[in-house]
């Protein structure tokens, strides 16, 4: 027998009940169906499920995969500190058994009738949903990347893709002399800190090899710039004024509001703001941030904002229009940095509303905008950006032991290389880890 389903409203309206004869008898029925098993998608199924109120495939995960990436690792790949394949893990192995996992792509979203389309046309129906499938890396964004990355003579490469993270380290170890440019796109990528991650550890590596002398840049045998489509170094004022006077002292190149459009050869080129003529480069080196943003299936969804993001509010992460559905990580339209650490303090407050909901009480835990980007700016040294709503700084360490963290340590970078790469898989994809909260009940 199907149970009674949640019929979604407009706005904070209590909701009502559908009678189970309302429910189509194709559709597979859950209490909760988290769409992704990222991240995000993996905190909050085991968050639910650890809430105990749910019995075996009350809560459904769909999610297309077959492997699950520790993307955040992927800047160590580029460092040649780490194998991609240490920081892949069988998705099938991470769900718990208890959850029903449909190993499925989304065909569309049906919210009106608490229905969710796989792509194989099968229909699963909610009471919740959860909307956590990430964002899209566009290679095709740079005319001439896809081709460039695919060639493996070409000294183009990219930390973006799992494809193509392991061929960053050979490009900067084969380099010898000549120009770098290291990119970062206009616009929402992941972790907005990692393109200049690859940019400080190419130059420290550069530097240990005698082909780079900061105090004198156009002396050396490599002269390196970072392209950034924004215009400064970091979006949070505090950690853009340490990292601005971290590359005049470096003698790094910034070419602000400088936006790659395409390759040719070992020719990049890069639109302008307001108009202005696009700028040509040549380089010898180019390391490569695409474009990102959201999946097709929910940009072109009556979920999505009209970035394509979809759209909660950013307290509760419920949706502003469906009060059945909920958001959190790359995928919403929370206004705040897209990296893993966000979710650490994203998904507890999504689990505690969505389980009051389920109760028919009115959501009271509220997200503050936290996320944290270890921003690794030489082999052995880590700045640990750490901020709120409003660009904030909220930093842990600060406020314990009065440590200026905008400020590189040795004791941050053990915490990037080493503590979180094993409390994600030991801890927060099961549901036990909330970020600078420890471990969860």
């Amino acid at each position: 027998m199907l149970r009674s389903r949640v019929v979604p409203v407009v706005g904070t309206a209590r909701r009502g009940l559908a009678t189970a004869a309302s429910v189509s008898p194709i559709a597979r029925d859950h209490r909760v169906v988290v769409v992704g098993a990222g991240t995000a998608g993996l905190a909050v199924s085991h968050q639910l499920l650890r809430s105990g109120q749910f019995a075996q495939d009350d809560i459904a995960v769909v999610d297309p995969a077959a492997w699950h990436h520790y993307q955040p690792g992927w800047t160590l790949v580029g460092g040649g500190l780490k194998t991609k394949e240490e920081l892949r893990t069988s998705l099938s192995e991470l769900i718990d058994p208890k959850l029903k996992f449909y190993n499925q792509g989304v065909g569309g979203f049906s919210p009106e009738n608490n229905q969710v389309t796989l792509a194989n046309g099968e229909k699963v129906s909610y009471d919740q949903l959860v909307v956590v499938p990430g964002i899209s890396v566009n290679f095709d964004s740079v005319k001439g990347l896809p081709e460039a990355l695919a060639n493996p003579d070409s000294s183009v490469s990219s930390i973006y893709g799992y494809d193509t993270c392991d061929k960053v380290f050979p490009t900067i170890a084969k380099l010898q002399k000549g120009k770098a440019i290291f990119t970062q796109p206009a616009g929402v990528i992941k972790c907005a800190g990692a393109p200049q991650k690859m940019l400080w550890l190419a130059l420290d590596y550069w530097k240990r090899a005698g082909l780079y002398d900061a105090t004198n840049p156009v002396g050396s045998a490599v002269q390196i710039s970072f392209a950034t489509g924004l215009p400064s170094m970091f979006a949070v004022p505090k950690y853009s004024a340490a990292l601005e006077q971290m590359r005049k002292d470096r003698g790094v190149e910034g070419l602000f509001q400088h936006d790659l459009v395409s390759i040719k050869g070992n020719t990049a080129t890069f639109a302008r703001p307001d108009g202005a003529e696009s700028v040509t480069r040549q380089f010898d080196l180019l390391h490569v941030v695409p474009k990102m943003g959201p999946h097709a299936f929910v940009k072109n969804s009556a979920l999505a904002n009209e970035a394509g993001y979809v759209d909660v509010d950013a307290g509760t992460t419920r949706h502003i229009k469906y009060s059945n559905v909920w958001s959190a990580g790359d995928a919403s339209s929370l206004p705040t940095s897209k990296t893993a650490a966000a979710i650490t303090s994203e998904a507890p407050v999504l689990v505690h509303n969505l389980l009051r909901s389920m109760e028919g009480k009115e959501p009271e835990a509220t997200y503050d905008g936290y996320a944290s980007c270890p921003l690794v700016t030489e082999y052995g040294k880590v700045l640990l950006a750490e901020f709120k709503y409003g660009g904030q700084p909220k930093e842990t360490f600060g406020k314990w032991f009065g440590i200026d963290q905008s400020v590189p340590r040795r004791a941050f970078y053990h915490l990037k290389k080493d503590f979180f790469p094993w409390v994600y898989y030991a801890s927060m994809v099961k549901g036990t880890w909330g970020g600078p909260r420890g471990w969860l009940n």
